[in-house]
């Protein structure tokens, strides 16, 4: 069992050391980038994902961490068992889905707001008895909250609400702070499912169109994260990392 150090009200420094951060959606992607980084700064790490296999490697990719094999859409109450504190949650699961509402199933359409919301929204409850004042919690929405494609009502509607639950937690959870970041294009694993082969001509495409001329990182939206993680004068804030998506 990992013992964290609890921050005090005076810390101005970003450095995570001895501070437990559990992050859901860790095995790739803006989960894997921000737990290398945090694991950098001295964090003690617990990955959460579905896939073993691709967790043990996330593990053994930052230099060690503790695994644990969840579904972000069905948690279960003793998903945290075994740590002792939580000092920061991130919640970055999620596939994104996009289908018109004439032809998802209820199957498929359960399955976006499973994943997207009602999940992190029992993965908070399991975490509450271990978070303290002092804690923090994000969440992830996307662009298509402000900036929905047309076959992508669902996902449009879960991540809009994601970003509601943020500003009422916010009040409903203080002292303790919750945020969330909403991504735009960013290259992960995740496109490849979403696009295949088409992946780089897509995304060289979007990349003319953006204001920053350029495609997001992992590490841009994981610097971001903790930022907020850090920060203890946000609370109840979306921070887009968007390469300016919304203006265009």
């Amino acid at each position: 069992m990992q013992t964290s150090t609890i921050p005090t009200e005076n810390t101005q420094s970003h450095s995570f050391q001895g501070q437990n951060i559990v992050i859901i959606g860790g095995s790739s992607g803006i989960g894997l980038a921000t737990a290398r980084l945090a694991k950098n700064d001295g964090a003690n790490l617990f990955l959460v994902s579905r896939n073993p296999e691709r967790l043990r490697d996330a593990a053994e990719a930052i230099g060690g961490a503790t695994q644990i094999v969840a579904d972000i859409a069905a948690p279960q109450p003793t998903i945290f068992a075994g740590i002792d504190r939580i000092d920061h949650l991130l919640i970055t699961a999620g596939t994104v889905h996009l289908q018109s509402l004439k032809d998802q199933s209820e199957a498929d359409l359960s399955k976006v707001i499973s994943e997207r919301l009602t999940g992190p929204l029992l993965a908070i409850k399991a975490a509450l008895p271990l978070l303290h004042p002092a804690s923090s919690i994000t969440m992830t929405s996307g662009q298509f909250a402000t900036r929905p494609a047309a076959i992508g009502a669902v996902v449009a509607a879960a991540v809009a609400a994601v970003e509601s639950t943020v500003r009422a937690l916010a009040l409903e959870l203080s002292p303790m702070r919750i945020n969330a970041v909403s991504p735009g294009w960013v290259d992960t694993p995740l496109l490849d499912g979403l696009m295949g082969e088409a992946k780089r001509q897509v995304l060289e495409q979007t990349a003319s169109t953006l204001p920053s001329r350029n495609i997001g990182r992992p590490e841009d939206i994981a610097q971001a994260i903790l930022f907020l993680m850090a920060n203890r004068f946000m609370t109840g804030e979306v921070l887009h990392i968007d390469g300016g998506g919304r203006l265009v």
